[in-house]
């Protein structure tokens, strides 16, 4: 009774088209879930990730979960996820990437995940880094220890609109720097974020992380971009 009186005044609706949920529905209903853009990247031999950062990042594997175009439902649900509050988003993503990380052998070689680190006056304006609920979600399942002190980000984004990529890179090179970098020497790190667009932040982030000896990477995201 007091669940039916909660969501009376709290509607528990989808993350995608506003809908109010069924019981058995989390984030997203049946109707949506089943029209996201699934990457299937499991069953990939060589995927859209590694063609992004070839020449440019030495990755070991790679996955996304979605694809991600303009307009599109995934976008949706990331808006409600980093502008309207919805940090549970981030978990139900993480969750169901795990799904797909199971059928894969590499996911178990992992040693630590890292989140692309939020500067922490937007962390603070938006209470959450928008990512923490994904990797914790895979590290949880796979028993893997969660890093959120070794990546920083030390300088607030500025707009890349009018810079290139060697500009873009430039600028977020000097954006974050790695903290106890011995504790990551001869890791295989997992590298997780929310979308992956042009790839520089991935790739700075990564660059960085590769400074710690004998280390190894491997990305995860949500979504990439199509």
């Amino acid at each position: 009774m007091l669940t039916d009186l909660f969501s009376l005044f709290f509607p528990r609706i989808c993350a995608c088209c506003q809908q109010t949920l069924a019981r058995s529905e989390r984030i997203l209903c049946v109707t949506c879930k089943h029209q996201m853009p699934v990457t299937n990247m499991h069953q990939q031999n060589e995927n859209m990730i590694k063609k992004v950062f070839s020449g440019r990042l030495p990755i070991e594997n790679s996955f996304a979960l979605l694809y991600f175009s303009k307009k599109g439902n995934v976008q949706k649900i990331l808006h409600q996820l980093k502008y309207k509050g919805r940090e549970e988003i981030s978990d139900y993503l993480g969750k169901w990437t795990c799904f797909y990380l199971k059928q894969q052998k590499w996911i178990t070689e992992i040693d630590a995940i890292i989140p692309v680190p939020l500067h922490r006056k937007k962390r603070k304006k938006r209470g959450y880094n928008q990512v923490d609920g994904f990797g914790k979600s895979i590290a949880q399942t796979f028993n893997i220890p969660y890093l959120t002190q070794h990546l920083v980000k030390k300088t607030p984004s500025r707009t890349q609109v009018f810079k290139n990529r060697l500009g873009r890179a430039e600028l977020n090179k000097a954006t974050f720097y790695l903290k106890n970098i011995r504790d990551l020497q001869g890791k295989h790190i997992l590298l997780v974020d929310d979308i992956i667009t042009t790839g520089t932040t991935i790739e700075n982030c990564g660059k960085i992380l590769k400074t710690a000896k004998n280390s190894k990477l491997s990305v995860a995201s949500m979504a990439l971009t199509v």
